[in-house]
């Protein structure tokens, strides 16, 4: 499949079947992120895979829209704030690395048929709690991972024109 296509075929899923995902595809989607590239190669990333009814109902109590109860995979994806690399001016560069990692696995899981949705407006201290996570392990952004019970929205193929978004050389108004 060409880069565009698979671009173009991957859409945020809000409805999985009740399958499991074989791990040979959940290790891949995870070496997708971990090939991914990162500021100064630091690789600031944590990946934890949430499969496990009890924790899968713990993380779900972090996130209350009723389609992510149907997600049997959710990945949550942590930046290492001591790892990651800060730019001269104090830019954090973590959270680039993991929305690096995060489109990465969103694309080899839509190449493996399987589906995800970013969640990041989930209530984070609950999630530091039910994780365990140390004070320096961020989690940035959920994805709840399997096969599609729904078919992309109409509004998924509407994005803005070339000639709206780009400039030449410098920007213009």
């Amino acid at each position: 499949m060409e880069f565009l296509e698979l671009a173009r075929k991957r859409y945020s899923c809000r409805k999985y079947r009740d399958q499991a995902v074989e791990k040979n595809q959940l290790e891949k989607i995870l070496e997708a992120g971990r090939i991914a590239p990162s500021a100064v190669n630091f690789q600031p990333w944590r990946f934890i895979v949430i499969n496990e009814e009890k924790m899968l109902k713990q993380i779900r109590s972090t996130y209350a829209r009723s389609w992510f109860q149907s997600a049997p995979v959710v990945l949550v994806l942590c930046v290492d704030y001591k790892e990651s690399w800060k730019r001269a001016d104090g830019k954090e560069h973590g959270d680039i690395d993991i929305a690096i990692a995060a489109d990465h696995m969103t694309l080899q899981a839509s190449d493996a048929g399987l589906a995800t949705c970013w969640v990041c407006n989930f209530d984070r201290d609950k999630c530091k709690s039910v994780l365990n996570l140390p004070k320096y392990i961020e989690p940035l952004v959920y994805l709840p991972l399997g096969y599609p019970a729904d078919e992309p929205s109409a509004n998924h193929e509407k994005r803005k024109a070339l000639k709206d978004i780009i400039h030449w050389n410098k920007f213009e108004e």
